[in-house]
């Protein structure tokens, strides 16, 4: 027998009743209309012809791939961006919205991927910054929040400041300054990508009280776990138009990841559970430390080995040492204390150029800033780190008919979406231009391929591509460390985890030896029991 809970809430109008009626069926009348909004940027079409309801006490998923303007719509929404064409209505009356405050002031609130908070003021100071006149009491404001917080099941100090806080903690504050203006509708932009499985149940937790409230959500997002867990309507997006609208409980993940990106996903195979022990080790990591003067260590004593065929996947949430580790191994930043060994020989005091030569490759996290040029052609990018090396240069001339060729090939291989290779990177989309990255260092990483968080940002389509050439590459042979935030990601492709906190590994376990709580405990720096760690 399904609940059925019933809320007054006061309008202009008078008394409207609602009836929420289990999961996915709202009964309301609207509270936002987007009708028929388009955005053009120059030549780009971002959004066309898009219109979508929101009702109150209900959760909207807003689904779809990189670039499929899901954000763009919302911007509008909250008056970040104008609408080329279209109309916003609000409670049943049109509006404009011009700008951020007028959105706030209809009860309208954005959290967006990238948090703007202060993080030299305390908790209460940022909740209040804007928001306040005159001469405050500070104290009396610090227990209005911190009321405010316990009324939600925050656990967060409205004294402390926000450089001192958790990642998770500082998007639970972003939350509270829309709950302390008042908002009604709350959209929530890709809102658990720096979070721990513990927190994201806080998050989701959070979502249905709030909207058990009558109050509304928009939740972007592509992750199909978040979307069936909270969502009560379903907007899937492709190309800047709607391609679909459903009710969670009349559709599936599979249906809607059709749905998103056009076609089936490939089926992966999952790790298996060889022991890998008796393998050749092709990395070894012993003792690493880097510990800056004066500054709490980067990384701390670490120590693990890769073998021939295996994936070493590191968990963690962002800024606990990850990108200090995959620099450290690739050469990118010196080391204070430790060794580290590739096919047994000692290569800590080698240089980038010849950790490349010896079949080092690395595809790191920040594409734009460390792995492409955008202003140079496709196969200059191709070029970039073996400029110097026989296969492409001969007695001091670039060989470019081979180098053309070889990423033509590369263009057809890896399904990048790109007329030849006379295109610059910067032209291409952020998938495509992952899956360039990812083609030259798999090509340059004859023995060990490093990759940092390799599907950030990228759709499912590219996600599902990216995965696929990873386990090729273990098939071959070859050592793999992986770095990823996604704990799906981790499982799906690791053959053993370690969990990084704070520059140190929690422990190192075979996949499938711990749950996803476990895990996320471990990342959150709790060791939820000692046993089945290896050493």
């Amino acid at each position: 027998m399904k609940r059925i809970c019933v809320y007054e809430l006061t309008v202009p109008k008078g008394t409207v009743k609602f009836v929420r009626r289990g999961v996915g069926e709202i009964m309301t009348e609207p509270v936002i209309e987007l009708k028929h909004i388009t955005k053009r940027f120059a030549k780009v079409l971002a959004n066309d012809d898009v219109s979508i309801t929101i009702h109150k006490g209900e959760v909207v998923a807003l689904l779809g791939e990189n670039g499929a303007g899901k954000s763009t719509i919302m911007k509008i929404l909250y008056g970040l961006y104008h609408a080329t064409s279209g109309e916003i209505w609000i409670d049943g009356k049109e509006r404009k919205i011009a700008t951020p405050k007028e959105a706030m002031d209809a009860g309208i609130s954005m959290i967006q991927q990238h948090f703007s908070l202060v993080p030299a003021h305390t908790v209460t100071e940022n909740i209040i910054l804007g928001n306040c006149k005159g001469k405050l009491d500070i104290k009396k404001k610090e227990k209005e929040i911190q009321a405010l917080a316990e009324q939600y099941g925050f656990q967060v100090p409205a004294g402390e400041y926000v450089k001192n806080l958790s990642v998770g903690t500082q998007q639970k504050v972003e939350i509270l300054k829309a709950l302390y203006l008042n908002a009604r509708v709350l959209i929530m932009d890709e809102p658990t990508a720096v979070l721990t499985p513990q927190e994201i149940d806080t998050l989701m937790e959070f979502v249905r009280r709030y909207v058990e409230q009558g109050n509304s959500v928009v939740f972007i997002t592509h992750k199909m776990r978040e979307v069936m867990a909270v969502s009560d309507t379903i907007v899937v997006m492709r190309n800047g138009s709607i391609c679909g609208t459903v009710k969670k409980t009349d559709t599936s993940e599979a249906e809607l990841a059709h749905m998103m990106i056009g076609r089936e996903l490939e089926t992966l195979e999952k790790p298996g559970t060889e022991d890998m022990s008796n393998r050749r080790v092709r990395l070894a990591v012993k003792d690493l430390s880097i510990k800056p003067k004066d500054h709490t260590p980067l990384l701390e004593d670490i120590n693990f080995e890769i073998h021939e065929g295996e994936v070493l996947g590191f968990a963690g949430v962002s800024d606990n040492g990850q990108q200090e580790l995959c620099e450290a191994i690739y050469g990118g930043i010196p080391i204070t204390s430790g060794k580290i060994e590739l096919d047994g020989e000692d290569v800590t005091n080698e240089s980038v150029k010849d950790r490349i030569k010896l079949g080092m490759g690395y595809a790191a996290a920040d594409r734009y800033r460390y792995g492409m040029v955008a202003e140079m052609s496709m196969s200059e990018n191709m070029l970039l780190k073996s400029s110097y090396l026989n296969k492409w240069v001969n007695h001091g001339l670039i060989r470019w008919s081979a180098l053309h060729r070889y990423t033509e090939d590369s263009i057809k291989q890896y399904a990048i979406k790109a007329p030849d290779h006379t295109v610059t990177a910067g032209s291409l989309s952020g998938g495509n231009q992952q899956k360039m990255v990812v083609a030259r260092e798999v090509d340059m990483g004859d023995k060990l391929i490093i990759f940092d968080q390799p599907t950030r940002g990228l759709d499912l389509g590219a996600i599902n591509y990216v995965h696929k050439t990873i386990l090729g590459e273990r098939d071959k042979g070859k050592a793999v460390l992986l770095v990823s935030t996604e704990l799906s990601e981790i499982f799906a492709l690791s053959d053993r985890i370690a969990v990084l906190y704070k520059g140190k590994i929690m422990g190192i376990f075979k996949n499938g030896e711990l749950t996803t709580e476990k895990i996320g405990l471990l990342m959150a720096g709790v060791q939820p029991e000692k046993e089945g760690a290896e050493s």
